[in-house]
């Protein structure tokens, strides 16, 4: 698939719908999404020794994520056998129960659909020469609009920990109309948005649960 059909992904983007076989079965990616927060992401390859920390890592934190209205699904250019085989030593190693899909994508189409695609090391090839994909992470709300996009490379592995709170301070962010500054986490001081008049602001909040540091930074809490 030739890269220029792929139209590019911006934030506010409708996440593009696809079918695919999963560990799980098959999919369409938007009746999986349903009304739930979604967050897929992608990995180079299975028995690979970065992507089976990873998964594993994301299994074992997929309770928080599901108790926040969140479904994982993953990515791996293998196929649906490969992924029931690595799912038993993803779970050996890290002790976890895997139960999200890991989606089969041999033939790069939802890849390069995606953009996951390794640009910057053109050696980063399989056995069929075909590219394989970066570590990729979207964050899709309920409307399937990306929230949210986060790139690394084959070499780097993530931080699960800064996925779940990214979706925590985007569901924050919409339902109590604040923004959340740097290293938020959950139950931690909101920030008003500067377009929020000191009026409206009091209405809201209460005069006394706003902390003024600067006309144009405002802290407030909101709990978790």
């Amino acid at each position: 698939m030739a890269t220029t059909e792929r139209a590019p992904l911006r934030l506010g983007s409708v996440a593009p719908n696809f079918d695919a076989e999963t560990s799980t079965g098959p999919i369409n990616f938007h009746e999986f999404i349903g009304n739930n927060w979604v967050v897929l992401f992608s990995h180079p390859d299975d028995f690979t020794p970065i992507c089976t920390t990873e998964l594993g890592a994301f299994a074992k934190l997929e309770p928080e994520f599901n108790a926040i209205g969140v479904k994982l699904i993953g990515l791996s250019a293998n196929n649906v056998d490969s992924h029931h085989k690595w799912i038993k030593d993803i779970d050996e190693i890290s002790g976890s129960n895997l139960k999200f899909p890991i989606i089969s994508d041999p033939e790069r189409k939802i890849a390069y659909l995606y953009d996951m695609v390794d640009y910057q090391d053109t050696t980063n090839v399989d056995q069929k020469g075909l590219p394989l994909t970066i570590r990729t992470v979207f964050v899709i709300d309920p409307s399937k609009k990306i929230r949210l996009t986060l790139a690394y490379p084959a070499s780097t592995g993530r931080n699960t920990a800064e996925v779940l709170r990214v979706v925590q301070a985007l569901q924050t962010t919409d339902s109590k109309g604040v923004t959340t500054p740097i290293n938020w986490l959950p139950g931690d001081d909101v920030v008003i948005p500067p377009p929020v008049s000191d009026e409206a602001a009091i209405a809201k909040f209460g005069a006394e649960n706003i902390r003024t540091v600067k006309p144009y930074l405002r802290f407030t809490n909101v709990g978790k």
